[in-house]
This record gives structure tokens, C-alpha cells and sequence, in this order.
């Protein structure tokens, strides 16, 4: 962004929180994401707030007003609207204060507990039936985002673009495997649904007790994603022995049958840290925040772990041909050296 249109945008967001009646409000900057979007903390009073600050055209508030209202409805904590302007970008959100899974699990807060009650929400989530007009998680798009890592990853470590050839094979590997995923009946899935994006919030009862983030991207799909999205975590290690106990948390509260669920968490959870491993990638290349690469070595051996499973022997000798184990365990090429992502 040029310094005129950051002015320029500085400007629009005094004049929405005058509007809103938070005008006077101190300000403060929050930690961003991976997105365009940018947050602060206000204060006015005693009475917190968070500003979204999502520039079009890069960024869309719509859906996260959509996916907000909906998860409101069913009675979870997603921030309430306080105030909107759709057209600028900006929203005026509730405070959930700072009780980030993440930053707690950092202070040694209770890993069952607070996994437990994740596995919950989605329990209670998985009821409701996926809207009819929500993008759907079907094959295609299963199959395109997977293909992020032949776009990114793999020219990245080759010096060259993806021969056709390959890109057909894996493909084709892919198409065999998503329609066991991709059918209906499908769930709302809310994508990145793992401790960066999740509050705890002692006060509330029952499923109210995890606070929501960053689901604007929210599809109809299977309802092993999130659970993959959980226990299959990019930025932090879940203990094998918890994401199992969690695994047959959801199994049992859901009364799937075990064996299809496990191989249906397998293939997302391979397509899902494949797809990660191109998107670190391109935020690196495209995007200048080389940082994400730090967690590769975790992105890998989750891909490692997933590509374990029967159903994936064909994927896992495509791999095993193609980016044997000892390139997976080096740096990209032109990488500049980061410290290990904890």
C-alpha cells in the first residue's frame, strides 16, 4: 500500500468509528494473519472492541458477516457486529479478550480440557446442516487446491515449473481419491478451525466456551476437516497420544463408524498439509513473509504421518519418486535462514 493510500485509509477509519460512536477511542495494533486484513484494539472506557480493517479489493468483509451471523444464530461466540462499512472494509467488532488456546497451551493451560471442549463445538456444530448456497468443498476444488503445491512448493525447490506430465499424474491421484470426501451430506466447515483462531472462554457455558476467529472462508464439507484443521495443527505439535483421545472423542459423539471416518481424516489431512505446504510457499514468494517456512519440517511430517495410511499408497509413492525423504528435510532454495517455528 503507497503512503497516500495509507493516509487515504487512515482516514476512512477515523471516519467509521466516528460514525459508530468510537470516535474517541484509544487505539492499539493486534497481530495480523496471513491475509491482507489488519486489526486493532480500541478502548472506550471500560468497553473494549477490535477493528477489522479488510482493503478492498484484496479483501471481502462479506463473508466473515455472513459466517459471523450464522455461527451467532446457533448460539456460539463468534464477535458480535457492532458496527459495518462493507464497502470500505471496515468492521467494529466484539472483544473476546486475549485467552487465545495458543497463548494459554504456551502457559501450560490444560491441553484436555481445552481440546475436549473443541471437539464439543464441533459435535454440536456437525448438527446443523451445511446452507444450501455455501460454496461446497467438492471434488474440483479439492483437487485445485492441492495443486497449490505444484504451483508454489515444487517450482520453488526445482528452479522450474511443474512438467504436465507429473501435474497429470498427481491430479489423477487426487480425482480418485476426493470423491470420498467431497459427497453430501456436507457440514459447515470453518477451515482453519486450530489453537491461533480459538479463545477460551471460562465464563460462558457449554459449547459458548470456545471463541471464534478467522472463518470467512467457511465451506459446505466433510467433517473431518476441522478436526484435521485441530489435531493436525501447522504452528504447534498436538501430542499424538491427545489428537488420538480426540479422534475417538468425535467418533464416539458422532457415532460414525471408525474405520471410514480415520480414512477420510487421512485423505484431508494429507490434501489439507499438502495445500499448506504450496500456500507457506507463495506467502514466501508472492507475499514477502518468508516466516511461514519455519514450520515446514512440522508441515512434512504431518504429510508423512497422513500418506501412512492404506488409502494413500499410491499418493505416498508419488511422493516418495518425486520429493524424496532427504529433500523434504531441507530448505527451499534462496530461503533466508529462520529460526525453527516452535
Amino acid at each position: 500500500m503507497s503512503d497516500r493510500a495509507a493516509v487515504d485509509r487512515a482516514a476512512l477509519s477515523d471516519r467509521f468509528l466516528a460514525a459508530a460512536g468510537w470516535g474517541s477511542a484509544s487505539r492499539t495494533k493486534l497481530a495480523g494473519d496471513a491475509s491482507f486484513r489488519k486489526y486493532e484494539r480500541l478502548q472506550r472506557g471500560s468497553e473494549p472492541a477490535v477493528l477489522m480493517d479488510a482493503a478492498p479489493p484484496q479483501e471481502d468483509v462479506r463473508p466473515f458477516l455472513r459466517i459471523a451471523r450464522m455461527l451467532l444464530g446457533f448460539g456460539y461466540s463468534a464477535p458480535r457486529i457492532l458496527a459495518e462499512d462493507v464497502e470500505n472494509g471496515f468492521l467494529l467488532l466484539e472483544d473476546l479478550g486475549d485467552g487465545l488456546y495458543a497463548r494459554l497451551l504456551r502457559q501450560g493451560a490444560n491441553e484436555t480440557e481445552l481440546y475436549a471442549a473443541a471437539i464439543d463445538f464441533l459435535l454440536d456444530l456437525h448438527r446443523h446442516p451445511a446452507a444450501d448456497d455455501l460454496a461446497a468443498y467438492d471434488e474440483k476444488r479439492l483437487v485445485e487446491e492441492a495443486e497449490l503445491f505444484l504451483d508454489w512448493y515444487l517450482p520453488a525447490l526445482t528452479g522450474q515449473e511443474t512438467d504436465t506430465g507429473l501435474r497429470s499424474e498427481f491430479c489423477d491421484l487426487w480425482h480418485a481419491l476426493a470423491p470420498e470426501v467431497a459427497l453430501p451430506p456436507r457440514v459447515l466447515v470453518l477451515r482453519d478451525f486450530h489453537a491461533e483462531n480459538l479463545l477460551w472462554l471460562p465464563e460462558r457455558s457449554g459449547t459458548a466456551k470456545v471463541g471464534l476467529l478467522d472463518f470467512q472462508d467457511a465451506v459446505a464439507g466433510h467433517p473431518a476437516y476441522d478436526l484435521v484443521s485441530l489435531l493436525e495443527d501447522a504452528r504447534r505439535d498436538v501430542p499424538p497420544e491427545l489428537a488420538e483421545a480426540m479422534l475417538q472423542r468425535y467418533v464416539a459423539g458422532s457415532g460414525k463408524d471408525d474405520q471410514s471416518f480415520r480414512r477420510a481424516y487421512a485423505i484431508l489431512g494429507a490434501q489439507r498439509n499438502i495445500r499448506i505446504l504450496g500456500v507457506f510457499t507463495r506467502l514466501w514468494k508472492r507475499d514477502g513473509k518468508p516466516h511461514y517456512q519455519a514450520f515446514m519440517p512440522r508441515m512434512w511430517g504431518l504429510v508423512e504421518r497422513d500418506l501412512a495410511h492404506p488409502a494413500l499408497a499410491d499418493l505416498r509413492a508419488w511422493f516418495d519418486r518425486t520429493v524424496p525423504q532427504p529433500l523434504r528435510l531441507q530448505p527451499l532454495p534462496g530461503l533466508p535462514e529462520l529460526a525453527a517455528a516452535s
